[in-house]
């Protein structure tokens, strides 16, 4: 059994550095790399994709809601044509970004609100894949598994990996539990690794009130944002390797 880890990163903008990415560089396998969009630069793109380079990690773009101040995390009522321009723009400049720096975008996550939304609305996680694919049709597409994600993408016959979190609660529908309330965000990295280790064995995602559901998972999500990010890709690493689960870049599948 194998699975792959990613982080969501590169969302540090100017002088203000967010999470320690050089670190969870060294532990996970893939690594989402913001855009521009809802948060990065030019400059942090670069450094973030030349470290993920060093570490064989494969690498990512991240697009989501142009918006800086809201971090991407606030939900945007946009044209579908109006966001699969952005989404173009943004996939661009992280396929330029890398082949300048001798290095290949391999796979695209959305982000944030965009993502959450994506997993409620098949029609609206279409648009953004398709924009996506006119891109490049090779890339990978990272999805939520079991949501309107997952049914999206597969409608399209595109490559695709299917995600689950380590540090965030599920609702009884797959999809995850708002951050506004208690228990969203998951800060325990002993506990956050044993809940994978769980999940993995399970081959489905465990909710917040005991539910499963059943699902392949190829690679696990650990926000780089958190205070503890760094502590618990450690943790869910170590826990997965102690349970013989090989970690490991995630392949695609159709």
């Amino acid at each position: 059994m194998q699975v792959d880890l990613n982080a969501d990163m590169g969302e540090g903008f100017g002088p203000w550095k967010m999470g320690d990415d050089d670190a969870l560089l060294q532990i996970v396998t893939s690594a989402n790399i913001a855009c521009g969009a809802h948060a990065g630069d030019p400059d942090v793109m670069a450094h973030t994709m030349g470290v993920a380079k060093e570490n064989d990690v494969g690498i990512g773009a991240h697009p989501g809601f142009a918006d800086l101040q809201g971090f991407g995390r606030r939900r945007l009522n946009i044209p579908h044509e109006s966001l699969q321009n952005s989404i173009r723009t943004q996939v661009g400049a992280s396929l330029g970004m890398a082949r300048a720096l001798g290095a290949k975008v391999r796979h695209v996550k959305l982000h944030g609100a965009l993502a959450n939304m994506c997993s409620e609305d098949e029609a609206l996680a279409r648009a953004c894949y398709q924009a996506v694919q006119s891109v490049d049709p090779d890339l990978i597409i990272m999805v939520l598994a079991a949501t309107a994600q997952e049914r999206a993408v597969k409608s399209l016959g595109a490559l695709h990996a299917t995600e689950i979190f380590a540090d965030r609660a599920y609702n009884d529908d797959a999809t995850l539990v708002d951050r506004s309330l208690p228990g969203a965000v998951i800060h325990d990295p002993v506990h956050a690794g044993a809940r994978m280790v769980e999940m993995i064995n399970a081959q489905a995602i465990i909710t917040k009130s005991g539910k499963h559901i059943a699902t392949s998972i190829d690679t696990i999500c650990l926000h780089g944002d958190t205070p503890t990010a760094v502590e618990i890709a450690r943790q869910v690493r170590d826990a997965l390797e102690s349970a013989g689960v090989a970690v490991t870049r995630f392949s695609g599948r159709r």
